[in-house]
């Protein structure tokens, strides 16, 4: 599975759904979760977007098809630029995005993530493995397993020119916190076009690398115990 893909809708995405899940199925995958930006984010002037997600079948050529969003975090309390409860949503990605909100202290930044677990239908903390927002890795770690949510390992973070800066050196001391404190993770893309859907290598090494305990890596379970930790939304 790849929970967390961007289409056209994103402004910087460059596939639209259906290619997205052509590269899925043509990859294996049994799960794919759509999850473009909401409104703060650059080039995004609408949440409308992601109030027809019912228009989207469950399934499509065999794939199954979780419809989230990204929510950009937008203040050091942790506001998000959309309601989950007004759309129908399957989850909920929180991130911290430069375009949306200034990396502040460890301290704020930190209080910002945790704040964002608060909205509904959270389910994953996005990529936070970016040097320029510094975090509590300890209270970050506990909040995320105290909550029973996921945290990720973003493919696109740990390529060699990847968005995101000293994001290898940033998950080895998360993971390391993470697999004591029984924190669950789940392995994404990231992808903004159709051909890096799926694309999963790096992560997987990393955790292999550490020997992250499986049973926390919610890519490793079964298809229904994957689908039954998600209150989906009514189709």
């Amino acid at each position: 599975m790849d929970l967390h893909t961007h289409t056209l809708a994103s402004a910087h995405g460059y596939s639209t759904l259906r290619e997205n899940v052509t590269a899925a199925k043509a990859k294996g995958l049994e799960i794919l979760g759509t999850t473009d930006h909401s409104k703060a984010m650059s080039g995004v002037y609408t949440n409308a977007f992601f109030t027809n997600y019912n228009a989207i079948p469950r399934v499509l050529d065999g794939v199954t098809v979780l419809c989230g969003v990204e929510a950009n975090i937008t203040d050091y309390r942790g506001a998000i630029d959309i309601d989950p409860l007004h759309r129908p949503l399957d989850y909920v990605i929180v991130s911290l995005h430069r375009p949306c909100i200034l990396p502040g202290s460890t301290l704020e930044n930190t209080r910002a993530v945790v704040g964002a677990m608060d909205h509904p239908k959270v389910a994953i903390v996005g990529h936070p493995d970016d040097m320029r927002y510094p975090l509590d890795y300890q209270v970050l770690a506990r909040e995320i397993v105290d909550r029973g949510l996921f945290c990720e390992v973003n493919n696109t973070s740990l390529k060699a020119h990847g968005p995101r800066k000293g994001a290898r050196e940033n998950l080895l001391k998360l993971l390391a916190i993470g697999g004591e404190l029984g924190m669950e993770v789940v392995v994404n893309s990231d992808a903004h076009m159709d051909v890096s859907v799926g694309e999963l290598d790096l992560a997987l090494s990393l955790l292999e690398e550490i020997q992250y305990p499986r049973e926390l890596i919610l890519n490793m379970g079964e298809r229904a115990q994957i689908l039954g930790r998600f209150d989906l939304a009514e189709k």
